[in-house]
C-alpha cells in the first residue's frame, strides 16, 4: 500500500533533469544560482533514508579508528524520519552508537516539565531505542536557574570543545531562515546563550507544546559561530512552506535576517530538501534562465505567467522583444512570434474559467474543465477538518448544490483539538440547564456533566489531554457546526459523513502515523458512493501536516481502488483545492470558479457556522487572520491576478487542480 503518493504530486511538474541532472556539466548550469551545495529529493523519505545511511557510514568509519563521532542533533518534525530508519539500522542491522556523542542544539525555557522538552522529544524519537551510552548525550537544561544561565552556556560551549568538536550537525530549517533557535538578527559570532523566541519560532513550536500560550518565552541555543565550526553541517527542509526560506539560503545573499544563509560560507555544508520545498529555486520555478527547456504548456503557461508580472502588461500586449529580454528566445524559435504563444496561453488561461465545475449539461466540452455528462453527478467533497470544505470551496460547493447535483461531503478527521474549553464548558452548561429542566432525576448525565466542569474548570493543567468524555464533546460541537453550514448551503444533511480516520484520535496536537486502517475507511467510503467528481484538500502547506494525511488516506485508497479493478474509477475525476494555508499558483489552475458578491457574502455565512473556529480558535496556524479572511482575500487575490493578464475581472475565484491516479 501506497501511502505517500502526495508527495509524487509535484513531479508532475518539474522533468527529472532539473533536479536529478544527468552530469556535473548540466549541474553546474542547472545551479549557477545556488551558493550552497544544494541535493533536491523526489520526497522527504528518500531524502531522509540517504541521510541515515550516510550517518551510519560514518559512524561505522569512526568505529573502525576507534574514534568517537560527535552528532548535534535538532528536535521537531522534519528529522523524524531519519531518526526512524537510524533505528532501524541499529534494530536491524547493528548499527552501534556506542562511540557517539550528541548534543541537543536547543531547549526550551523555562520548562515546567521535562515532558514537552526537546531533549525528551530527542529520546522518544531515537535516543531510548539505540545502544547509546546516556553519559555521552549533552542537552541544554531548561530548568537551571536564571542567575546560572551565563556560566552553562560557556560550560557547553568548553564541553563541545572537549569532545573535539561536532564532527555532523543536523540542523532543520525554520520558516524564518532560522537554524537551532537563532531567529533573525542573529550574530555570526554568537555561541551558546538564552535567546527570547520570536512569534514564528514559537508558532512552530505549537506541535510540542499544544498551544502557542504554552511555549516558553525563550530557549538556550547553540549560536552560529558554533554552527559553523562543525566540520559536516546537512541542513533539511521538507515541504512547500519552506520553500521561500530554502531560496532565500541558498540562492540569496548571507544576512543576519535569514540565519541560516551563513552556511554559503561554511565549507562543508550542504542542504538537503524535497521537491516542494524545492520549487522556488530557480532551477526549479524558472528552469529557462539556467537551461534550454522542455516546453509543455503547463511550463509555457508558468513562463508567460512570469514575463507578464515582470514586465507589468497583461498576456496579449507581450511583444518579441519582451521574451529576447527575458530569456524566453526559445519560447518564440517554438511559435514564431510572441503574438502566437500569447493568444495560446490566453485562451489556454480562458478555458479553465467555468460557472460550472460539475460540468455544463447538452454544451460543447471539449474547451472545458469539466466533462458535460453524466449529468447530474455523484459528488463527493473531502474535507480534512470539519470546515475545511466551506473555507477552500464554499462558493464552488453551494454551486454544485444549485446545480442539482448529488453532493456528498466526507469529514475525515473530528477536528476536536481545535476546539477550545469555553466552548465545552458554555455547551455542557447548557445541557445541564436542559437536564435540570426536561429530565431532573436523570443522575447519570448530571454526574457526566459534573465531571466534566469539574475537569475544564478546576482539574485540567497545560499541557494535559482531554478526558474522552471532552473530546467527544469537542467532535461533536465541530459536527454540529459542520451539519449546520451543509445545510446553510442547502445540501441535504443525510449525505454528510464523519469519517473519523483513527491517526487523528491522539487528544494531542502530535498525531500518529497515517495507517492501513486509516485508508480502508477511506477506501470502504468511495466505493459505496461511486461518484463522479472527488474534490480533496491539496493544502499541502497546512503547518500541522493534517491536510497532507488526509490527501495521503485517499490517493492510497483510490490506488488501492485502481489495482483492484474498480469500474467507476473510469469515469471520476478528481479536483484539489486549496484555500486555508496557501492558493495554487495561477499556471497550475485548471479549473477557476468564478464567485460573485453575492456567493462571497454566503461563502463567508457558511465560514461563520463554524462558531468554534472563529477568534478562539486555537490553531489559526501562522496566518494571523481569521478563517474567513483569510479565505476571502485569497479568492479575490486570484481573480486580481487573472485580471491583471488581460482576462475577465470577477469578484473572487476558486481555483482548482486536476489530480489523475498514478
Amino acid at each position: 500500500m501506497r501511502l505517500d503518493l502526495s508527495s509524487q504530486i509535484v513531479l508532475d511538474r518539474v522533468p527529472q533533469r532539473y533536479y536529478h541532472p544527468e552530469n556535473e556539466f548540466e549541474l553546474s548550469a542547472l545551479s549557477r544560482y545556488e551558493k550552497i551545495t544544494t541535493n533536491a529529493y523526489e520526497s522527504s523519505v528518500e531524502a531522509s533514508l540517504f541521510l541515515a545511511n550516510k550517518l551510519a557510514d560514518k559512524i561505522r568509519k569512526k568505529q573502525k579508528e576507534g574514534a568517537s563521532f560527535v552528532l548535534g542533533l535538532p528536535g521537531g518534525h522534519s528529522p523524524q524520519t531519519i531518526y526512524q530508519e537510524l533505528i532501524r539500522l541499529h534494530k536491524e542491522e547493528g548499527l552501534s552508537f556506542k562511540n557517539v556523542i550528541v548534543f541537543n542544539i536547543y531547549e526550551f525555557y523555562p520548562l515546567a516539565t521535562q515532558t514537552n522538552s526537546n531533549l525528551q522529544l530527542l529520546k522518544d524519537s531515537l535516543l531510548d531505542h539505540i545502544d547509546i551510552d546516556p553519559k555521552n548525550i549533552y542537552s541544554p537544561d531548561g530548568f537551571i536557574p536564571k542567575e546560572e544561565i551565563l556560566n552553562y552556556c560557556k560550560e557547553y560551549e568548553l564541553t563541545i570543545e572537549k569532545v573535539g568538536g561536532i564532527d555532523f550537525l543536523l540542523l532543520g530549517l525554520g520558516r524564518g531562515g532560522n537554524i537551532g533557535l537563532n531567529i533573525a538578527g542573529s550574530s555570526m559570532s554568537s555561541q551558546t546563550r538564552l535567546v527570547l523566541l520570536d512569534v514564528q519560532s514559537k508558532k512552530e513550536a505549537v506541535n510540542t507544546f499544544g498551544s502557542i500560550d504554552l511555549v516558553p518565552p525563550s530557549a538556550v541555543t547553540i549560536g552560529l559561530s558554533t554552527i559553523m565550526r562543525a566540520k559536516e553541517i546537512a541542513l533539511i527542509a521538507w515541504g512547500e512552506d519552506k520553500a521561500p526560506s530554502v531560496r532565500d539560503v541558498v540562492e540569496g545573499v548571507i544576512t543576519d535576517a535569514v540565519p541560516a544563509s551563513c552556511l554559503q560560507a561554511h565549507p562543508n555544508a550542504s542542504v538537503h530538501i524535497d521537491l516542494n520545498a524545492a520549487y522556488e529555486l530557480t532551477r526549479i520555478s524558472h528552469p529557462w534562465l539556467v537551461t534550454s527547456c522542455d516546453w509543455t504548456n503547463k511550463l509555457t503557461r508558468r513562463a508567460l505567467v512570469w514575463l507578464c508580472f515582470k514586465v507589468n502588461k497583461p498576456i496579449l500586449k507581450l511583444t518579441n522583444k519582451d521574451y529576447q529580454d527575458n530569456g524566453l528566445e526559445e519560447l518564440l524559435a517554438i511559435y514564431g512570434s510572441a503574438y502566437n504563444a500569447n493568444i495560446k496561453i490566453f485562451n489556454d488561461l480562458q478555458h479553465t474559467i467555468t460557472g460550472w465545475p460539475g460540468g455544463k449539461p447538452n454544451a460543447d466540452d471539449t474547451n472545458r474543465p469539466e466533462r458535460a455528462t453524466p449529468f447530474p453527478k455523484k459528488v463527493i467533497i473531502f474535507s480534512p477538518h470539519p470546515d475545511d470544505d466551506v473555507i477552500s470551496m464554499g462558493g464552488t460547493f453551494r454551486r454544485l448544490v444549485d446545480q442539482k447535483h448529488d453532493v456528498h461531503v466526507a469529514y475525515q478527521t473530528s477536528g476536536n483539538i481545535a476546539v477550545g474549553d469555553e466552548e465545552v464548558i458554555r455547551y455542557t452548561a447548557l445541557l445541564e440547564d436542559v437536564r435540570a429542566k426536561y429530565d431532573p432525576n436523570n443522575e447519570v448525565l448530571k454526574k457526566k456533566y459534573a465531571e466534566i466542569l469539574q475537569f475544564l474548570l478546576k482539574d485540567k493543567k497545560d499541557g494535559d489531554v482531554d478526558t474522552p468524555d471532552v473530546l467527544f464533546m469537542k467532535g461533536h460541537i465541530r459536527r454540529q457546526e459542520a451539519t449546520t453550514a451543509c445545510r446553510y448551503v442547502g445540501m441535504d444533511t443525510n449525505n454528510v459523513r464523519f469519517l473519523d480516520l483513527p491517526f487523528y484520535e491522539t487528544g494531542r496536537v502530535k498525531k500518529n502515523p497515517i495507517s492501513e486502517v486509516d485508508v480502508e475507511i477511506v477506501k470502504e467510503y468511495l466505493d459505496s458512493v461511486r461518484p463522479h467528481q472527488v474534490f480533496v484538500a491539496g493544502d499541502l502547506a497546512d503547518p500541522h501536516g493534517t491536510h497532507k494525511v488526509c490527501l495521503d488516506a485517499i490517493l492510497a485508497a483510490v490506488d488501492e481502488l485502481k489495482n483492484e479493478g474498480a469500474e467507476w474509477l473510469k469515469n471520476c475525476r478528481f479536483w484539489m483545492y486549496r484555500g486555508a494555508w496557501a492558493e495554487w499558483e495561477i499556471d497550475h489552475i485548471e479549473m477557476a470558479v468564478p464567485i460573485s458578491p453575492e456567493e462571497l457574502r454566503s461563502k463567508r455565512n457558511s465560514i461563520l457556522k463554524h462558531q468554534s473556529q472563529m477568534e478562539s480558535a486555537p490553531f489559526l496556524g501562522n496566518d494571523e487572520r481569521l478563517f474567513w479572511q483569510r479565505s476571502e482575500d485569497r479568492n479575490k487575490g486570484t481573480a486580481e491576478l487573472y485580471r491583471k493578464l488581460g482576462l475577465a475581472s470577477y469578484e473572487a475565484i476558486e481555483a482548482f487542480v486536476e489530480y489523475h491516479p498514478l
